[in-house]
């Protein structure tokens, strides 16, 4: 059943969550080359996005403001038979990481961006990398590259209010019922008061394959081991998130849990706007422990484009085209603040 669409702050609300995440993945479709008769470029979308957002030099495209961390993955061994990939079962693996949250404002209060995320590198002891970028809604609202453009349109914000136009929004929902799955999660989302206690999801599938050559179709998350909080109704400090962060781990370690969920035969593996049925199986692969945050602007993360292509041997993307199109929109977002930051000083 599909979510009713009431009430102007239920269209707000999505609109804040749903531009976030989906600004930058229309730029994933743009930079693939699937829209339209110009075959856009990355140039060309992220040369939008921050004609809209503002220009920042120096910084990430979107997610701009973030903090790096570090810490490491414990892995429980328990997904090793699944993949081949080292980091299932090598005891300990060293990480780097960023939380931030979305958007392309590096000046933005955390408290009013819906939208956060975590990405990480880890790299094994046979010099492979695995990155993963998460993000805290588990689905996106769309299929395809053509509704992704279409929901950037309806979400433009209006010069007069800067902020979406209610009747666009109405309009794209309704004439797209795939993003049901993306409503309901934005009608029942609730923030917590930490990056600490929040879940991030992997949104995309991809395939593990095992030492013989079998494959398996996953999602993934990472599961806070800190109880949630909720996001206090007033905040006044800008930097709320990161300033809590930093205090948490002043006090010790935060830990999450990686939690793979195993498609069955039949499940929209290709598809990023469908969830999967519930009472699939779950593994836990193991734990992420994050131990320690630098100084804004500073850390190992700010060098790194956490491209969801770079994979392990033992992880391979599946066919989702949101997925396929990201490499280069990345790339060029990660070219361009390379380039700007050559008299700045890098700045994320």
């Amino acid at each position: 059943m599909s979510t009713p669409l009431q009430g102007s702050a239920r269209l707000a609300r999505l609109a804040a969550i749903g531009l976030l995440v989906t600004a930058v993945a229309a730029g994933f479709a743009y930079a693939a080359g699937w829209i339209g008769p110009d075959r856009l470029t990355p140039k060309r979308i992220i040369d939008t996005f921050m004609s809209q957002a503002g220009y920042y030099p120096g910084y990430r495209k979107n997610h701009a403001k973030g903090l790096c961390v570090s810490g490491y993955f414990q892995s429980s061994g328990l997904a090793a038979p699944l993949s081949r990939a080292r980091v299932f079962s090598q005891p300990t693996v060293p990480v780097i990481g960023r939380f931030a949250i979305g958007g392309a404002n590096p000046l933005a209060p955390d408290a009013n961006i819906p939208t956060r995320s975590l990405a990480v590198q880890l790299r094994s002891d046979d010099g492979e990398l695995w990155r993963t970028g998460m993000n805290t809604p588990p689905v996106l609202a769309v299929s395809t590259p053509e509704g992704f453009y279409e929901q950037v349109l309806a979400m433009t914000p209006d010069p007069a209010t800067g902020k979406p136009d209610p009747a666009k929004l109405q309009a794209f929902f309704a004439s797209h019922p795939e993003s049901a799955a993306f409503r309901q999660w934005a009608k029942d989302y609730k923030s917590s008061d930490s990056f600490a206690n929040s879940a991030f999801h992997s949104i995309n599938a991809f395939r593990l394959i095992d030492t013989a050559g079998n494959a398996r179709y996953v999602r993934w998350r990472m599961v806070p081991v800190a109880p949630f909080e909720p996001l206090p109704a007033q905040v006044n400090d800008k930097d709320y998130l990161q300033h809590d962060l930093q205090q948490r781990l002043g006090q010790g370690p935060l830990q999450w849990k990686l939690v793979l969920t195993l498609a069955e035969p039949g499940d929209p593996v290709d598809d990023p706007a469908q969830p999967w049925p519930a009472g699939r199986q779950e593994v836990d692969a193991g734990t992420l422990v994050i131990d320690q945050v630098y100084a804004k602007e500073a850390g190992a993360c700010r060098d790194l484009n956490f491209d969801p292509l770079i994979l392990p041997g033992g992880i391979e993307p599946s066919a989702d085209p949101i997925l396929a199109a990201r490499s280069s929109a990345y790339a060029e977002s990660f070219n361009r603040r390379s380039r700007e930051s050559a008299g700045l000083g890098e700045r994320s």
